[in-house]
Protein backbone atom coordinates (compact mmCIF):
# COMPACT_ATOMS: atom_id res chain seq x y z
CA UNK A 1 0.00 0.00 0.00
CA UNK A 2 2.58 2.32 0.79
CA UNK A 3 3.98 1.77 -2.48
CA UNK A 4 1.17 2.35 -4.38
CA UNK A 5 0.29 5.68 -2.50
CA UNK A 6 4.03 6.70 -3.18
CA UNK A 7 3.11 6.01 -6.94
CA UNK A 8 -0.11 7.40 -7.14
CA UNK A 9 1.64 11.01 -5.59
CA UNK A 10 4.17 10.91 -8.70
CA UNK A 11 2.46 11.87 -12.12
CA UNK A 12 5.12 10.85 -14.19
CA UNK A 13 4.91 7.14 -12.78
CA UNK A 14 0.73 7.74 -12.49
CA UNK A 15 1.05 8.48 -16.44
CA UNK A 16 2.86 5.34 -16.62
CA UNK A 17 0.52 3.41 -14.83
CA UNK A 18 -2.40 4.18 -16.31
CA UNK A 19 -0.94 3.74 -19.86
CA UNK A 20 0.11 -0.24 -18.41
CA UNK A 21 -3.25 -0.72 -16.88
CA UNK A 22 -4.97 0.59 -20.39
CA UNK A 23 -2.73 -2.29 -22.45
CA UNK A 24 -3.47 -4.70 -19.84
CA UNK A 25 -7.27 -4.53 -20.03
CA UNK A 26 -6.83 -3.90 -23.66
CA UNK A 27 -5.28 -7.52 -24.15
CA UNK A 28 -7.41 -9.00 -21.57
CA UNK A 29 -10.54 -7.92 -23.07
CA UNK A 30 -9.51 -7.93 -26.35
CA UNK A 31 -12.33 -10.25 -27.37
CA UNK A 32 -14.72 -8.01 -25.78
CA UNK A 33 -13.81 -4.86 -27.55
CA UNK A 34 -12.48 -5.98 -30.86
CA UNK A 35 -14.77 -5.22 -33.36
CA UNK A 36 -14.03 -7.96 -36.07
CA UNK A 37 -11.83 -11.10 -35.58
CA UNK A 38 -7.79 -10.43 -35.94
CA UNK A 39 -7.75 -12.77 -38.94
CA UNK A 40 -10.81 -12.43 -40.89
CA UNK A 41 -10.00 -10.86 -44.42
CA UNK A 42 -12.99 -8.80 -45.21
CA UNK A 43 -14.25 -8.19 -48.64
CA UNK A 44 -14.91 -4.54 -48.33
CA UNK A 45 -11.47 -4.15 -46.05
CA UNK A 46 -9.62 -3.38 -49.82
CA UNK A 47 -10.19 -0.55 -52.02
CA UNK A 48 -11.29 -1.27 -55.53
CA UNK A 49 -7.26 -0.93 -56.30
CA UNK A 50 -6.81 -3.75 -53.47
CA UNK A 51 -5.00 -0.98 -51.25
CA UNK A 52 -5.59 -1.00 -46.99
CA UNK A 53 -8.13 1.51 -46.13
CA UNK A 54 -6.93 4.78 -43.90
CA UNK A 55 -8.47 5.16 -40.47
CA UNK A 56 -12.41 5.73 -40.84
CA UNK A 57 -15.71 3.95 -41.24
CA UNK A 58 -16.28 0.84 -39.92
CA UNK A 59 -12.63 0.35 -39.50
CA UNK A 60 -11.41 2.37 -36.73
CA UNK A 61 -7.65 2.53 -37.60
CA UNK A 62 -7.67 1.36 -40.89
CA UNK A 63 -7.47 -1.83 -42.44
CA UNK A 64 -3.95 -4.09 -43.39
CA UNK A 65 -2.83 -5.12 -46.79
CA UNK A 66 -5.01 -8.47 -46.44
CA UNK A 67 -8.02 -6.48 -45.52
CA UNK A 68 -7.90 -7.25 -41.78
CA UNK A 69 -9.07 -4.65 -39.24
CA UNK A 70 -6.02 -2.87 -37.56
CA UNK A 71 -7.49 -2.23 -34.25
CA UNK A 72 -8.96 -5.56 -33.40
CA UNK A 73 -5.15 -6.96 -34.72
CA UNK A 74 -3.62 -4.29 -32.40
CA UNK A 75 -5.56 -5.87 -29.51
CA UNK A 76 -4.94 -9.06 -29.99
CA UNK A 77 -1.43 -7.91 -30.22
CA UNK A 78 -1.10 -6.60 -27.19
CA UNK A 79 -1.81 -10.05 -25.65
CA UNK A 80 0.81 -11.80 -27.85
CA UNK A 81 3.27 -8.93 -26.65
CA UNK A 82 2.54 -8.49 -22.96
CA UNK A 83 2.87 -12.91 -22.45
CA UNK A 84 5.77 -12.59 -24.14
CA UNK A 85 6.83 -9.73 -22.08
CA UNK A 86 5.77 -11.62 -18.32
CA UNK A 87 7.09 -14.85 -19.35
CA UNK A 88 10.58 -13.95 -20.54
CA UNK A 89 11.09 -11.43 -18.34
CA UNK A 90 9.95 -13.61 -15.35
CA UNK A 91 12.12 -16.38 -16.19
CA UNK A 92 14.91 -14.10 -17.06
CA UNK A 93 14.78 -12.60 -13.70
CA UNK A 94 14.31 -16.04 -11.84
CA UNK A 95 17.05 -17.61 -13.57
CA UNK A 96 19.51 -14.06 -12.92
CA UNK A 97 18.22 -14.22 -9.17
CA UNK A 98 19.31 -18.05 -8.62
CA UNK A 99 22.72 -17.58 -10.80
CA UNK A 100 23.69 -14.32 -8.54
CA UNK A 101 22.52 -15.82 -5.17
CA UNK A 102 24.49 -18.63 -5.71
CA UNK A 103 27.92 -17.04 -7.25
CA UNK A 104 27.38 -14.52 -4.24
CA UNK A 105 27.04 -16.79 -1.48
CA UNK A 106 28.95 -19.83 -2.55
CA UNK A 107 32.05 -18.37 -3.78
CA UNK A 108 35.21 -19.64 -4.84
CA UNK A 109 35.56 -21.58 -7.76
CA UNK A 110 32.08 -22.35 -8.22
CA UNK A 111 31.01 -18.91 -7.54
CA UNK A 112 33.61 -17.78 -9.86
CA UNK A 113 32.80 -20.42 -12.72
CA UNK A 114 29.22 -19.26 -12.93
CA UNK A 115 30.59 -15.34 -12.93
CA UNK A 116 32.29 -16.15 -16.13
CA UNK A 117 29.93 -17.90 -17.55
CA UNK A 118 27.96 -14.96 -17.18
CA UNK A 119 30.63 -12.12 -18.18
CA UNK A 120 30.59 -14.58 -21.72
CA UNK A 121 26.60 -14.20 -22.47
CA UNK A 122 27.39 -10.42 -21.78
CA UNK A 123 30.01 -10.28 -24.23
CA UNK A 124 27.69 -11.25 -27.19
CA UNK A 125 25.47 -8.94 -28.09
CA UNK A 126 22.07 -9.74 -27.01
CA UNK A 127 20.24 -8.98 -30.27
CA UNK A 128 22.56 -11.21 -32.16
CA UNK A 129 22.33 -13.85 -29.85
CA UNK A 130 18.45 -13.88 -29.88
CA UNK A 131 18.70 -13.85 -33.62
CA UNK A 132 20.77 -17.35 -34.25
CA UNK A 133 18.38 -18.92 -31.67
CA UNK A 134 15.11 -17.99 -32.61
CA UNK A 135 16.82 -18.93 -36.49
CA UNK A 136 18.06 -22.35 -34.65
CA UNK A 137 14.70 -23.17 -33.34
CA UNK A 138 11.12 -23.23 -35.00
CA UNK A 139 9.69 -19.46 -33.79
CA UNK A 140 6.65 -19.85 -31.98
CA UNK A 141 4.92 -17.77 -29.23
CA UNK A 142 6.77 -20.05 -26.77
CA UNK A 143 9.79 -20.01 -27.87
CA UNK A 144 10.34 -17.13 -28.87
CA UNK A 145 9.71 -16.26 -24.90
CA UNK A 146 12.55 -18.32 -24.17
CA UNK A 147 14.62 -17.35 -26.22
CA UNK A 148 14.76 -13.70 -24.87
CA UNK A 149 14.94 -15.23 -21.26
CA UNK A 150 18.31 -16.72 -22.07
CA UNK A 151 19.39 -13.37 -23.74
CA UNK A 152 18.29 -11.36 -20.64
CA UNK A 153 19.08 -12.92 -17.23
CA UNK A 154 22.95 -12.06 -17.39
CA UNK A 155 22.22 -8.36 -15.95
CA UNK A 156 20.20 -9.59 -13.42
CA UNK A 157 22.68 -12.10 -12.43
CA UNK A 158 25.28 -9.61 -12.37
CA UNK A 159 23.43 -6.99 -10.05
CA UNK A 160 22.26 -9.72 -7.61
CA UNK A 161 25.62 -10.81 -7.61
CA UNK A 162 26.82 -7.74 -6.36
CA UNK A 163 24.41 -7.06 -3.85
CA UNK A 164 24.83 -10.95 -2.51
CA UNK A 165 28.39 -10.30 -2.27
CA UNK A 166 27.81 -7.55 0.14
CA UNK A 167 25.01 -8.92 2.05
CA UNK A 168 27.37 -11.91 3.14
CA UNK A 169 29.49 -9.95 4.66
CA UNK A 170 27.15 -7.61 7.13
CA UNK A 171 26.78 -8.17 10.66
CA UNK A 172 23.36 -10.28 11.35
CA UNK A 173 24.20 -12.54 8.80
CA UNK A 174 27.69 -13.30 10.68
CA UNK A 175 25.51 -13.33 13.73
CA UNK A 176 23.23 -16.00 11.77
CA UNK A 177 26.38 -18.36 11.16
CA UNK A 178 27.75 -18.03 14.83
CA UNK A 179 24.22 -19.13 15.76
CA UNK A 180 24.67 -22.05 13.46
CA UNK A 181 21.69 -21.18 11.46
CA UNK A 182 21.64 -23.19 8.29
CA UNK A 183 22.25 -22.64 4.58
CA UNK A 184 18.57 -22.39 3.27
CA UNK A 185 17.61 -20.12 6.93
CA UNK A 186 19.94 -17.83 5.75
CA UNK A 187 19.62 -17.68 1.74
CA UNK A 188 15.49 -17.67 2.38
CA UNK A 189 14.60 -15.55 5.51
CA UNK A 190 18.27 -13.33 5.16
CA UNK A 191 19.59 -12.39 2.30
CA UNK A 192 16.51 -12.98 -0.70
CA UNK A 193 14.07 -10.68 1.31
CA UNK A 194 16.77 -7.84 0.67
CA UNK A 195 17.17 -8.58 -2.58
CA UNK A 196 13.29 -8.75 -3.61
CA UNK A 197 12.84 -4.49 -4.28
CA UNK A 198 15.70 -5.43 -6.88
CA UNK A 199 14.08 -8.36 -8.25
CA UNK A 200 10.78 -6.24 -8.89
CA UNK A 201 12.65 -3.00 -10.38
CA UNK A 202 14.41 -5.08 -12.75
CA UNK A 203 11.11 -7.35 -13.44
CA UNK A 204 9.25 -4.30 -14.42
CA UNK A 205 12.48 -2.53 -16.12
CA UNK A 206 12.80 -5.36 -18.48
CA UNK A 207 9.22 -5.58 -19.54
CA UNK A 208 10.11 -2.72 -21.44
CA UNK A 209 13.49 -4.76 -22.85
CA UNK A 210 11.22 -7.93 -23.52
CA UNK A 211 8.14 -6.05 -25.20
CA UNK A 212 10.89 -4.39 -27.97
CA UNK A 213 12.44 -6.91 -28.71
CA UNK A 214 10.17 -9.18 -29.63
CA UNK A 215 9.13 -6.20 -31.78
CA UNK A 216 12.44 -6.40 -33.14
CA UNK A 217 12.59 -10.46 -33.77
CA UNK A 218 9.18 -10.27 -35.05
CA UNK A 219 9.52 -7.58 -37.44
CA UNK A 220 12.73 -9.13 -38.72
CA UNK A 221 10.23 -12.54 -39.47
CA UNK A 222 11.80 -14.59 -36.90
CA UNK A 223 9.33 -13.65 -33.75
CA UNK A 224 5.76 -14.46 -33.80
CA UNK A 225 4.52 -16.52 -36.93
CA UNK A 226 1.70 -14.63 -39.08
CA UNK A 227 -1.06 -15.17 -38.79
CA UNK A 228 -0.92 -14.70 -35.09
CA UNK A 229 -0.38 -10.99 -34.49
CA UNK A 230 2.19 -8.75 -32.50
CA UNK A 231 3.12 -5.55 -32.81
CA UNK A 232 6.66 -6.47 -34.58
CA UNK A 233 5.12 -8.67 -37.07
CA UNK A 234 2.36 -6.19 -37.91
CA UNK A 235 4.88 -3.62 -38.86
CA UNK A 236 7.14 -6.12 -40.73
CA UNK A 237 3.92 -7.38 -42.70
CA UNK A 238 3.38 -3.55 -43.94
CA UNK A 239 7.01 -2.33 -44.11
CA UNK A 240 6.55 -2.15 -48.03
CA UNK A 241 3.39 0.16 -47.31
CA UNK A 242 4.90 2.79 -45.57
CA UNK A 243 4.52 5.39 -47.28
CA UNK A 244 0.91 4.07 -49.12
CA UNK A 245 -0.57 3.39 -46.26
CA UNK A 246 1.89 4.97 -43.15
CA UNK A 247 -1.02 4.47 -40.60
CA UNK A 248 0.00 0.36 -40.66
CA UNK A 249 3.59 1.36 -39.03
CA UNK A 250 2.61 4.45 -37.20
CA UNK A 251 0.03 2.91 -34.97
CA UNK A 252 1.97 -0.30 -33.81
CA UNK A 253 5.23 1.76 -33.51
CA UNK A 254 3.46 4.48 -31.70
CA UNK A 255 2.02 1.90 -29.07
CA UNK A 256 5.50 -0.30 -29.03
CA UNK A 257 6.91 3.30 -27.65
CA UNK A 258 4.76 4.43 -25.15
CA UNK A 259 4.07 0.80 -23.81
CA UNK A 260 7.67 0.58 -23.12
CA UNK A 261 8.30 4.14 -22.53
CA UNK A 262 5.49 3.74 -19.26
CA UNK A 263 7.22 0.48 -18.15
CA UNK A 264 10.28 2.14 -17.39
CA UNK A 265 8.52 5.35 -15.84
CA UNK A 266 6.72 2.83 -13.73
CA UNK A 267 10.43 0.92 -13.03
CA UNK A 268 11.98 3.97 -12.43
CA UNK A 269 9.23 4.99 -9.43
CA UNK A 270 9.59 1.90 -7.98
CA UNK A 271 13.54 1.97 -7.96
CA UNK A 272 13.27 5.17 -5.94
CA UNK A 273 10.37 3.82 -3.85
CA UNK A 274 11.88 0.88 -3.03
CA UNK A 275 15.92 1.50 -3.13
CA UNK A 276 16.93 3.68 0.05
CA UNK A 277 19.75 5.01 -1.77
CA UNK A 278 17.79 6.79 -4.20
CA UNK A 279 15.39 8.61 -2.07
CA UNK A 280 15.47 12.23 -2.03
CA UNK A 281 17.69 12.47 -5.66
CA UNK A 282 15.99 13.95 -8.87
Amino acid sequence: MRVMKELLRQPVALFGVLIVLTVVIAALAAPMIAPFDPDNQMFDGLSLEGAPLPPGGPFLLGTDTLGRDLFSRLLYGARTSLIIGLVANGVAVTIGLFVGIVAGYVRGFFGTLLMRFTDLMMAFPALLLAIVLAALLRPSLWIVAMVIALVNWVQVARIIYTETRGLVERDFIMAERSLGAGHGRILFLHILPHLMPTAIVWGTLGIATTVLLEATLSFLGIGVQPPQPSWGNIIFESQSYFQAAPWLVFFPGAIILLTALSFNLVGDALRDILDPTQRGRG
